[in-house]
């Protein structure tokens, strides 16, 4: 259940999820208040010359593009953990994000047949093309037994 040398990596493109300033505010409020999330003033003092949203916002909107678009497809059984979380550019109010994902592994699980783990490399864009969040991850998924 391995990706082969002579295999073709598995690459989705997918999602459409445009970023508001109201939801920047509303969850950084929540979660992650530092003045350049929820105060524009702030921000456009600070480094980042604007309002940008919390990585953690980031990770969460890249969560439900996966959701819609592919983890709700696969039989999933959660995940051990995600691996290498980069906020490589910051989101700000009018992005539209979009995922490019590729399967990089999949295995059977050896002490349980029917589940498997697939191994992806999750990339996040930008309306511009940019990389923001990359992250590698891992998910369950059931498996026939005698695949």
């Amino acid at each position: 259940m391995s990706n082969g040398p002579n295999s073709q990596p598995l690459v989705k493109e997918f999602g459409r999820y445009e970023v508001t300033k109201e939801e920047i505010i509303e969850f950084a409020r929540q979660y992650d208040p530092q003045p350049f999330h929820v105060d524009e003033a702030a921000a456009a003092d600070s480094m980042y010359d604007g309002l940008i949203a919390s990585g953690w916002h980031t990770c969460a909107m890249t969560m439900r593009m996966l959701v819609d678009n592919v983890i709700g497809e696969t039989g999933s059984l959660g995940s051990p953990g995600v691996d290498e979380i980069q906020f490589r550019r910051p989101v700000r109010p009018g992005d539209v994000l979009s995922v490019r994902s590729e399967v990089t592994g999949k295995r059977p699980l050896e002490d349980d047949r029917t589940r498997g783990l697939v191994q992806s490399h999750v990339e996040t864009l930008n309306d511009d093309d940019t990389v923001v969040l990359s992250m590698d991850t891992a998910m369950f998924v059931r498996r026939h037994p005698d695949a």
